[in-house]
């Protein structure tokens, strides 16, 4: 029994249960992302792939992902967003080294886009929707959503200029930055 309820707190505490909200023990390394139906939770991986992880932060306490567009979502595969100019060809001006490492892109992952240039990547991320082992070691993962994937399951589909009125991001915030309030 002892060695069940162990088990069961490990499961709990690594987030083994989608359907229970999202603890965050490093607030530091803890995304929140505003949606119009609710809130995703998103844990980075600063170990795994820090320069990236360090840009994120960086464009997400300047406000930059406030307001951006989820311009190509497609189904079973990805939303993808972060461009401001909201058709894919956009970014921050600031390329980040591809940071690969051998996690998988299952349902939830959080991974950077990039051009042909494996070092291309700049503020435009992407949420795998289902699992997309064809590109594993090829795209920089910097976390997962521990908390409100349904919401990511809700962004509308498409892409632009097909897609109009494309879901958008309406804020996002490293949760040490956070006041209880908000």
């Amino acid at each position: 029994m002892r060695i069940f309820f162990k088990a069961f707190l490990a499961l709990f505490l690594l987030g083994g249960f989608s359907h229970s909200p999202a603890i965050a023990a490093d607030l530091e390394n803890t995304l929140y992302l505003d949606l119009k139906n609710g809130r995703v939770t998103i844990e980075m991986y600063p170990d795994v792939a820090p320069k990236t992880v360090a840009r994120i932060k960086e464009l997400v306490r300047q406000g930059f992902y406030d307001g951006l567009t989820f311009h190509r979502v497609i189904p079973g595969f990805m939303a993808q967003g972060g461009d401001p100019k909201g058709d894919g060809t956009g970014g921050s001006g600031q390329h980040i080294p591809a940071e690969f490492s051998n996690l998988p892109h299952l349902k939830g992952t959080v991974s950077m886009a990039r051009a042909e240039d494996e070092d291309s990547a700049d503020s435009q991320f992407f949420i795998v929707l289902g699992v997309s082992s064809f590109l594993d070691g090829q795209y920089t993962i910097w976390g997962r959503v521990v908390g409100g994937m349904k919401y990511v399951d809700h962004i509308k589909e498409g892409v632009v200029p097909e897609l109009l009125d494309p879901d958008k991001i309406i804020k996002m915030q490293v949760a040490a930055d956070v006041t209880p309030e908000e």
